[in-house]
């Protein structure tokens, strides 16, 4: 197995451990809703030090439902990691491009020369 084989098996590990043990250890079995987002948290606490507490703005599209919310938010989540999945594919493809064409210059007998100038050398 190679290093970065084990390093990835170890990553992998490491987020697994972070999704299940918190289940596991039961963190949050007092609370009603024990695994809510942060715009609850913050909202439960805001209200509880102030409780009359007026928002600055309300939002400007409310769903109608908790799960279009989650649908949203989840559509959100793809079209970032579809982004940024295809610039970092559009980095390493142009990376093995430049690699391949400096390999194929070496096998030429054209080291240190551009392929213009290779191709103008031919004719």
């Amino acid at each position: 197995m190679s290093k970065n084989t084990k390093i990835n098996v170890l990553l992998l590990l490491v987020v697994a451990a972070l999704a299940v043990l918190p289940l596991a250890l039961g963190l949050g079995d007092h609370k009603e809703e024990p695994f809510t987002g942060s715009d609850g948290e913050a909202e439960t606490a805001i209200t509880e030090i102030k409780p009359d507490y007026e928002p600055w703005f309300s939002p400007l599209y409310e769903p109608p439902s908790g799960e279009i919310e989650s649908a949203l938010f989840s559509l959100q989540a793809a079209l970032g990691a579809g982004v940024l999945a295809y610039y970092f594919g559009l980095h390493r493809g142009r990376r093995q491009g430049e690699q391949r064409a400096l390999a194929q210059q070496h096998t030429d007998g054209t080291a240190g020369s551009t392929a213009e100038e290779s191709t103008a050398e031919r004719a």
